[in-house]
């Protein structure tokens, strides 16, 4: 199965990038000290804290890996949209028309989405179906083949503001 290349925003580049440098810049040589620290304690056989140091910095360049290797691979798009349009970082009110539910989304990327916040990524069903529709618009949301359920999108507030969104650990 071929692996999708991540989906970003300019802003979402710039807090991955600055992730990276600060994991390289100052997390880095705190955990390599950590773990000369802790092997110079004697024993290696029985050292937890070797292990954990060493478990931690091995983590840390994981991560580091998994960021470069995500802006490599990564396709950049406009977090821009039109006035009247669900667009990135818009905050949307639906309402789902086969219960009468009504939800208020913010629309990111999924380096971003967090359903606990209401955060739903551009590429899940829902933000797939609203992205660019508008005010009044009724959007039909493909679950699978067979599955899918419509929704009508009853207000849309505009805003560019990412700045609280975090980047998902894994």
């Amino acid at each position: 199965m071929q692996k999708k290349n991540a989906i970003l925003t300019k802003s979402d580049v710039e807090k991955i990038e600055a992730e990276i440098e600060d994991r390289k810049l100052n997390e880095r040589p705190k955990l390599i000290a950590a773990v000369s620290e802790a092997r110079a304690q004697g024993d290696l056989s029985e050292n937890f804290e070797y292990y954990a140091a060493k478990k931690a910095k091995n983590e840390n360049e994981s991560r580091i890996a998994y960021l470069e290797r995500m802006l490599k691979t990564a396709q950049i798009v406009s977090d821009s949209s039109a006035q009247d349009e669900v667009g990135m970082n818009n905050y949307v009110e639906v309402k789902f028309l086969d219960d009468g539910s009504i939800e208020k989304y913010k629309i990111v990327t999924s380096i971003r989405g967090n359903s606990l916040k209401n955060y739903i990524s551009i590429e899940s069903p829902i933000g797939k179906a609203i992205l660019g529709h508008k005010e009044g618009d009724v959007c039909r949301v493909k679950v699978s083949d067979n599955n899918s359920y419509k929704v009508e999108i009853l207000h849309i507030e505009k805003t560019n503001d990412d700045s609280d969104d975090r980047i998902k650990s894994y």
